[in-house]
């Protein structure tokens, strides 16, 4: 019969503990370790990251352009989906949302020619 207050039945083994750990030797103030030298890319993996970045750049620049005038069309609010849904038609027709779509959109095609001027390909 077991005892309530011991963990184990009698025939099971303790745990072992955990042997300690060891130091590295390394601090804060090292230097992190040297990066592996890079590898080079073949030509299709290069030409599908020059793809890839300029694929990039046109998405965010064309959906950035959409967000800064399509909110102050008469398209924005005179659509088929909110004609349903009078109270989101007038959060989307308020000025305040229109300028966040505005800036949202700026900061989109900020965010897509900051992606071409710094692009570089690691050789």
């Amino acid at each position: 019969m077991t005892e309530p207050n011991l963990p184990f039945e009698n025939g099971a083994a303790a745990p072992q503990p955990a042997p300690p750990q060891t130091e590295t030797g390394t601090t804060l103030l090292d230097p992190p370790p040297a990066a592996p030298a890079p590898q080079s890319q073949s030509g299709i993996q290069l030409w599908l990251h020059r793809a890839s970045v300029f694929l990039f750049v046109l998405i965010s620049a064309v959906a950035g352009v959409l967000l800064v005038i399509l909110p102050w069309t008469p398209e924005w609010t005179d659509n088929y989906l909110l004609l349903s849904f009078p109270w989101l038609r007038t959060l989307v027709s308020a000025g305040f949302f229109r300028g966040l779509c505005s800036g949202l959109g700026l900061l989109d095609i900020w965010i897509g020619f900051w992606e071409a001027l710094h692009y570089h390909e690691h050789q």
